[in-house]
């Protein structure tokens, strides 16, 4: 035999073990897979939104933001110390909070 035979049948060997092992692998190791293909399709669906916080500007996760409900709506913020300050000055909250960022540069 030549090695050109020895090395073909070497490669049948190899393709009818692939096949097999593909045929009778576990059935786990395709839910397995199965899974991890849901997980990543549902990885990109947005599930929160970013909202601004009126009085300091940050962008907060709705789900997380403190609410606080006035007149004219609903307004979000990143803490208790913002929605505190909205509510004492609804009209002046967002200058104050101007004036103390160009104080504290």
């Amino acid at each position: 035999m030549g090695p050109l035979r020895i090395l073909i049948l070497a490669v049948l060997f190899y393709l009818g073990y692939r096949l097999i092992k593909a045929n009778f692998s576990k059935p786990d190791e395709k839910k397995k897979d199965e899974k991890q293909d849901e997980k990543a399709q549902q990885g990109g669906a947005i599930t929160d939104v970013l909202i601004e916080d009126p009085v300091c500007h940050k962008l907060v996760p709705k789900q997380q933001a403190y609410a606080l409900e006035a007149e004219d709506g609903v307004h979000y913020f990143c803490s208790k110390q913002c929605g505190d300050k909205f509510a004492a000055d609804p009209e002046n909250s967002d200058q104050d909070s101007s004036s103390d960022q160009q104080e504290t540069k």
